[in-house]
């Protein structure tokens, strides 16, 4: 916390990370639990460009659990955010340490307060890290060990995911209760040192049908999502064994088709949901492009229930690629050029003079607001350093509008 210390106010600070899944959650056999229709598996983003922070404070001086998220105060009654109360305070009751601070927290109220320092609600995975960074820190708060996947996977199923770094998979389980339900880690993000990611961000507004309520309306009415699910185990098998094998043209050409067939299943949908726009299109059209000249699969494009994309590529090509993206969608006039691209460092390049005369597509300026250079990042982290609370050393949040 900043300044002093307050004993009587307990507080842990915790970091979790954006994942983009490759292949892809949609829909729910148990709304309650959150269990998934299919398994999914997805690359977890380095938290430098793309992270949820969360800080979490208990004390006896707290009338009730409170709630803050980007600096503006919110119900703490919504039933996904109990769900994962009472199964934290449940298990740390069940496994009472003996350790008096941690036992006393077990009868306080809890205030929390979290930001993402990127769009929320804008189709850029930001519920995943901040439920997984909310369950992170609860656990360390109150001494909740071993596996807490499960309890993410309460507030929003692909928040497991997050739990974890490199490459991650949710198993969809067979229990009722959705015990067997959780992450679990493929490879760490060490594995893979060459996979780079860029995010083009299309729109940072709120998307027009929530994940939910339109994962809902598929599973009710979508003819195609029957036919979706029977490919996903197949498609799960040979995408784990192209991240294990470091294979990037079957990893892309997989991932291509998942974003396809989800977005397919969503145009199935009656009424259909649109969350790809014309600029979402004009990018798969891209990456086909560059694909295509460059005789091999050299970039994939993923995109979740939003139209900002997320692009996979290798090291080598991210010059090019970054090039060609900054030509064809050029940053609008009223908006620096160093702006534009953000994350990681790198040095550009011009696109070259062939590559654009085998690209047919328009030049839309300002159509990408900017875009997030990353790579493969690790799971939740523990912040020890008492300024990176968001509290006051009085268990008030610091960050008010």
């Amino acid at each position: 916390m900043s300044g002093k210390s307050n004993p009587n106010v307990r507080c842990v600070t915790c970091t979790a990370p954006v994942n983009i899944a490759v292949i892809k959650y949609w829909g729910k056999t148990d709304e309650t639990r959150i269990l998934p229709t299919n398994p999914s598996l997805s690359v977890t983003l380095g938290q430098d460009e793309l992270r949820a922070k969360t800080s979490v404070a208990a004390s006896s001086s707290f009338t009730e659990d409170r709630l803050w998220l980007n600096g503006i105060e919110q119900s703490i009654s919504s039933p996904r955010i109990q769900n994962v109360l009472k199964e934290i305070r449940r298990r740390a009751h069940k496994r009472k340490s003996g350790d008096s601070k941690n036992d006393v927290v077990l009868t306080q109220h809890v205030h929390i307060v979290s930001e993402n320092n990127f769009p929320t609600a804008a189709g850029l995975a930001s519920s995943a890290a901040g439920y997984a960074c909310l369950v992170f820190a609860l656990g360390k708060l109150f001494g909740v060990h071993g596996e807490i996947s499960d309890i993410a996977r309460q507030g929003s199923g692909s928040a497991c995911r997050s739990l974890y770094g490199g490459y991650v998979l949710w198993k969809m389980g067979s229990k009722e209760d959705g015990s067997d339900s959780h992450a679990v880690q493929v490879q760490p993000e060490t594995h893979w040192p060459q996979m780079r990611s860029l995010i083009l961000v299309v729109s940072d507004q709120k998307k027009h049908v929530g994940s939910t309520e339109g994962m809902q309306t598929t599973v009710q009415t979508s003819d195609l999502m029957e036919k979706r699910i029977k490919l996903v185990d197949k498609r799960t098998a040979e995408i784990t064994k192209a991240i294990n094998e470091r294979d990037f043209p079957t990893f892309a050409k997989i991932t291509m088709q998942e974003s396809n067939q989800l977005h397919a299943v969503c145009l199935d949908t009656y009424p259909p949901i649109f969350y790809m726009t014309d600029t979402s299109r004009l990018i798969v059209r891209l990456v086909h492009a560059i694909n295509d000249i460059s005789g091999k699969v050299k970039v994939a494009y993923t995109f979740d229930a939003g139209p900002n994309a997320c692009l996979y590529l290798l090291e080598e090509d991210v010059p090019r690629v970054l090039s060609l993206v900054r030509h064809f969608f050029p940053p609008s006039k009223d908006m620096k050029d160093s702006s534009f691209v953000t994350g990681l460092k790198l040095d550009e390049i011009k696109p070259l003079s062939g590559d654009i005369s085998q690209i047919n597509i328009p030049i839309s300026e300002g159509a990408v607001k900017y875009v997030i250079h990353t790579n493969v990042g690790p799971g939740p982290q523990v912040l020890t350093d008492p300024k990176e609370s968001l509290f006051t050393s009085e268990g008030k949040p610091r960050l008010t509008p």
